[in-house]
């Protein structure tokens, strides 16, 4: 029952108490509004650097999954680690039931060293941050300060992206997937449409490898920081194999064809935006997790809008019009659902099969 205190950048300070790992610690303080999928927001890397409040009152109630593997990948998890910096909620529940349940949300972050504090006033928290935008803050016990940490300002793909090249499944189409910080569910998404998914660091270059698709994952950060991977994607851009971007990889894409991008004011992390298709009246709800966007204004006369999110009219993907390029900036994999839009994955199926 140790107290923490929260402190965000514009001096704000709140009291909470803790249930998970005892250590000061500090980042960009954002909020998500999912009522379900705790374990799969903590395990997402495009988390990396964040302190993560829960806008839902309760949670722990079920506690996490189990650690089973498939495909060489957690079975349960969209990580093989605990990717925030640490958790915020308003109540915890240390009293658990669900039938895949394996331990307490508490545990799971106590084993991973990550702090958990609860007893906050998590609604005045969000307004604050949808007043005043994302900020830093720190967590910090017994007086133990830390310094302020910006994940923004440095390349933190690198720290989330592997080390060497995997291959996963066997399948008739083989696509490269370049790993800016993926989400096991999009491997499984892949792997359950007959392909053979080769995953590689952010920075490998496979202008010179044999494939029939490439795939720009999702990841943490600003996308200006991925000089490699840009650069690597303007030579992709130029030949007319399929290309597919999530997230992050939607903002390297329009990088890579001369567009521009911004940070948000407090970004996007919830289960339920809308988002309509360019051209379309027909609204999707997706599930999002970004801090930044592409600017629609500066894309180039090969390019154009291909969703757009109805809430404020910033881009949810871009397209090329007469190449098989295209990007999402949500989550049509999304585990925990919603999955309205994961016939994306067939779509870039059917564009391989086409130029196959």
């Amino acid at each position: 029952m140790k107290k923490a205190k929260l402190v965000l950048e514009d001096g704000k300070e709140f009291i909470g108490i803790s249930f998970g790992y005892e250590g000061s610690v500090a980042g960009e303080v954002v909020f998500n509004t999912a009522m379900t999928g705790y374990p799969e927001s903590l395990t997402d890397p495009s988390y990396t650097g964040q302190i993560l409040v829960s806008t839902f009152p309760l949670v722990g109630n079920y506690g996490v999954p189990k650690k089973d593997s498939e495909n060489g990948i957690h079975k349960f998890y969209e990580s093989e680690r605990i990717a925030v910096q640490a958790f915020i909620v308003s109540d915890y529940s240390s009293e658990y039931s669900h039938w895949n349940a394996s331990e307490s949300l508490g545990d799971w972050l106590k084993s991973q060293k990550i702090p958990g504090i609860y007893g906050i006033d998590t609604r005045e928290l969000t307004q604050i941050l949808r007043e005043s935008g994302t900020m830093l803050g720190k967590i910090i016990f017994d007086e133990k300060d830390v310094d302020w940490y910006d994940p923004g300002k440095e390349d933190i793909v690198a720290q989330v992206s592997p080390k060497k090249v995997e291959t996963y499944g066997t399948g008739k189409y083989k696509v490269i997937l370049v790993d800016c910080g993926v989400k096991n569910n999009i491997i499984r998404c892949f792997l359950d449409r007959d392909t053979t998914v080769v995953r590689v660091p952010y920075d490998y270059d496979y202008s010179k490898d044999d494939y029939d698709g490439l795939f720009i994952s999702n990841g943490p950060g600003d996308p200006q920081n991925c000089i490699a991977a840009i650069k690597n994607l303007q030579a992709a851009l130029n030949q007319d194999k399929p290309i597919f971007g999530i997230c992050l990889g939607s903002q390297l894409m329009a990088l890579a064809s001369g567009a521009s991008t911004y940070k948000l004011k407090y970004g996007h992390r919830s289960h339920n935006q809308p988002v309509i298709k360019y051209g379309e009246k027909k609204c999707y709800i997706t599930s999002q997790n970004h801090g930044y966007a592409v600017d629609n204004k500066t894309l180039g006369k090969d390019w154009e809008p291909l969703f757009t999110n109805l809430n404020d009219g910033t881009s949810e993907g871009i397209k090329h019009k007469t190449k098989p390029f295209f990007s999402t900036q949500f989550h049509p994999e999304a585990s925990g659902g919603p999955t309205d839009t994961e016939f994306l994955f067939d779509d870039f199926m059917e564009l391989m099969a086409k130029k196959k």
